[in-house]
């Protein structure tokens, strides 16, 4: 069967015997292990506090942004006291349990702190319930810890207004699932070959393409990826979040799993005996991913340049409270510090103040004036109705 005699990557005769150039991907995988060298070097020099607090704010961007990739928007400090609590993190006073949240930072710890366990049905199940805990996907009810049946029609990828919905991919049909993540889970769990990153790589694409589930198989897929990326790195702790740069490149993201799986121009490239990439139309390789890979890496590298600037955050944090150690606060002034130091969205106002923290205006205000005397605060330059305020630089 050629390329141009189906529809989606899975109805291709040779489904799924992946097809990739290494020649072409040992460039980027190269870039990517020296980009990983350059941050765990770093990271071995600022201390075991400081990494747990590096770690935990790549934890909290991945948990978030996985969501926000599907459209669904978690708290986030919800999110911090979760991770925070289950790996021991000191970061103060915790928010309160938000279940749901729970259920995401369950699948995520999971993934990568259990990176060596096996990937079994069960554990997929597990992770999927802990994504739906009520049963329900928004207002529709959901088959959750169970392979989708397909009782509402086929699986699709679709966007647009009802009416006039582009379908971008349909999954496998439900009776194929049984052997199709039999066939994944075998592969995933074997020694099959592939360098690790590359693996990582496979794996999303593989696991997206048949879509099990009802809802939930692109945090699922991230989820496996990571796990492989954790086995990668040799280490179960998380300093950087390919979820978070896919959220931030998640019109690219769509683009190419919709090329890859539906085989279209440019899903194929091909290197000469130069080593110079040319792009193909589709041809009977059916099944190389070279670009999906080359993708893959690419944005992979992005994510872990983007964790050096994490990091510098986090000694900025410390370095702040190093600097203000003796100063006297109370619980009110600690918590808006360290929601500024965090990455506060908007700018910090009197009344946002009295919001987050609970308290009168007037009360607020006190706060606020009592660390614009001590040099802590400032107000900021920036226009509006209201002032607003932001952290004072260091000498």
């Amino acid at each position: 069967m050629n390329s141009g005699d189906y529809k989606y990557i899975w109805q291709a005769s040779d489904w799924p015997d992946w097809r990739f150039d290494l020649a072409v991907l040992a460039g980027p995988m190269a870039d990517v292990s020296r980009a990983q060298g350059l941050l765990m070097g770093r990271l071995a020099d600022v201390g075991m506090a400081l990494r747990d607090q590096a770690g935990l704010a790549a934890l909290t961007e991945d948990v978030v942004k996985t969501s926000e990739i599907e459209g669904e928007q978690l708290n986030v400090e919800s999110v911090r006291s979760s991770i925070a609590r289950r790996l021991g993190v000191d970061i103060g006073a915790l928010a309160p349990v938000d279940h749901h949240v729970e259920g995401v930072v369950e699948m995520v710890l999971d993934a990568t702190a259990n990176c060596q366990a096996p990937v079994t049905r069960e554990r997929l199940f597990g992770w999927h319930a802990a994504l739906f805990p009520t049963g329900y996907s928004g207002l529709s009810k959901i088959k959750v810890g169970g392979w989708r049946d397909d009782a509402s029609g086929p699986m699709q990828v679709v966007s647009g207004p009802i009416g006039r919905q582009r379908v971008h991919f349909e999954a496998p049909p439900a009776d194929r699932l049984e052997a199709e993540t039999g066939r994944f889970l075998d592969w995933v769990n074997a020694d099959s070959g592939e360098p690790p990153l590359i693996k990582a790589g496979l794996a999303h694409l593989w696991f997206v393409t048949v879509h099990p589930f009802d809802d939930g198989n692109g945090r699922i897929a991230r989820a496996i990826g990571d796990l492989w990326l954790a086995r990668a790195d040799g280490s179960p702790q998380r300093f950087y979040s390919l979820s978070a740069q896919i959220q931030r490149e998640r019109k690219a993201y769509y683009d190419i799993l919709e090329r890859t799986q539906k085989n279209l121009p440019g899903a194929n490239f091909r290197a000469s005996p130069e080593g110079v990439r040319h792009r193909d139309v589709p041809d009977n390789r059916s099944m190389d991913v070279t670009e999906w890979l080359a993708w893959f890496l690419d944005i992979l590298h992005r994510a872990v340049d983007q964790a050096q600037h994490t990091l510098d955050a986090v000694l900025t944090k410390a370095r702040f409270w190093q600097h203000w150690a003796a100063t006297p606060l109370n619980e009110r002034q600690a918590k808006l510090l360290n929601r500024l130091l965090d990455g506060f969205e908007g700018k910090l106002t009197s009344s946002k103040w009295a919001a987050i923290a609970k308290c009168s205006p007037d009360t607020a205000l006190r706060d606020i004036n009592d660390l614009l005397a001590r040099g802590v605060l400032r107000k900021s330059n920036a226009g509006g109705r209201s002032t607003s305020y932001e952290l004072n630089d260091l000498p």
